[in-house]
């Protein structure tokens, strides 16, 4: 019911979060051992698609707190699954996913924030850009290149706390839509943690975040699916009201012919991204395609259908 509110006010939806919490729906993705819902990943998507219908921004809490929390159930020790998966199942804590930078979206490897080991600390310097939640999450996980020389192999993962001392974030930025999910850009000045928050071994970090991409490309599919399948539903509803000619406009056969192209898109749209949330669950060999296919022709089709 906040939803229009949230987006005219770009406010971070509190009572969506509130009400995910008090359902359990915030990050069912957490296996039950560390005190989550051990949803599966179509289970996942559904509830995406479910929350999209009505707010695209709200989400993006369950969305995103599976993104960030991805790299530490795929790589992280068991010391790090414990200490971070409690509190985010508990809904104490969100997790947001930091690995875009100014110069280095697309081409993730040539990120340039450094992390320097100091006995056992490491010490991370840097700015990440558009980084769903920042702010709002306790905990981030942040690449950053510990072997310059590498590439890619160089590139190691972190979760750094927002209490940390050095960690900030920049203004909010001002963008066309899913205005209640705040994006900004996040300022590593001197931050100094401990060498046990490594997720995974060194150098692994670029891999890992690769692999969680695979997996929660899907859920951005999940929320295209329930933006288009809002607007369908409001479509149908629309036009038995309005009348034209004497008849509710439903009743003509070219704005019938628009309601089937959408709700073929809309269905076809939905079956991928189940196909590849099933294999994300199986981690088939040919995830990488499912996900990165059922996110480009489910956002597509949410375009096309509103």
């Amino acid at each position: 019911p906040f939803a229009a509110a949230v987006d005219e006010e770009g406010r971070f939806p509190q009572e969506a979060l509130d009400a995910l919490v008090a359902n359990d729906l915030h990050a069912v993705h957490v296996p039950e051992s560390y005190g989550g819902a051990g949803a599966d990943a179509l289970a996942t998507v559904i509830v995406i698609e479910e929350v999209a219908r009505v707010c695209g921004a709200s989400s993006l809490i369950p969305a995103v707190n599976k993104l960030g929390s991805l790299p530490v159930v795929l790589s992280g020790s068991e010391e790090l699954k414990a200490k971070y998966l409690g509190p985010l199942a508990a809904g104490e804590a969100m997790f947001s996913y930091a690995l875009s930078e100014p110069d280095a979206g697309s081409d993730a490897a040539g990120m340039k924030t450094r992390a320097v080991r100091d006995g056992d600390f490491w010490v991370l310097n840097g700015v990440k850009r558009w980084i769903t939640n920042a702010g709002v999450s306790e905990y981030y996980t942040v690449m950053a290149v510990t072997d310059p020389d590498k590439r890619s192999k160089g590139i190691s993962a972190f979760v750094v706390e927002k209490s940390d001392e050095g960690v900030s974030f920049g203004a909010p930025e001002k963008k066309l839509g899913i205005k209640g999910s705040p994006t900004r850009e996040v300022y590593l000045d001197n931050v100094r943690i401990p060498a046990d928050r490594m997720i995974g071994a060194e150098g692994t970090g670029f891999a890992t975040a690769m692999k969680t991409l695979d997996h929660t490309r899907v859920t951005i599919a999940a929320q295209a699916i329930g933006i288009a399948q809002g607007a369908l539903d409001y479509a149908k509803g629309y036009v038995k009201e309005r009348k034209q000619f004497g008849k509710p406009i439903a009743d003509f056969q070219g704005v019938q012919f628009m309601l089937a192209d959408m709700a073929m898109k809309l269905e076809a749209a939905r079956q991928l991204t189940y196909a590849a949330a099933a294999k994300s669950e199986r981690v088939d060999a040919d995830l990488t395609f499912f996900g990165a296919a059922a996110k480009c022709f489910a956002s597509d089709v949410a375009m096309e259908v509103t």
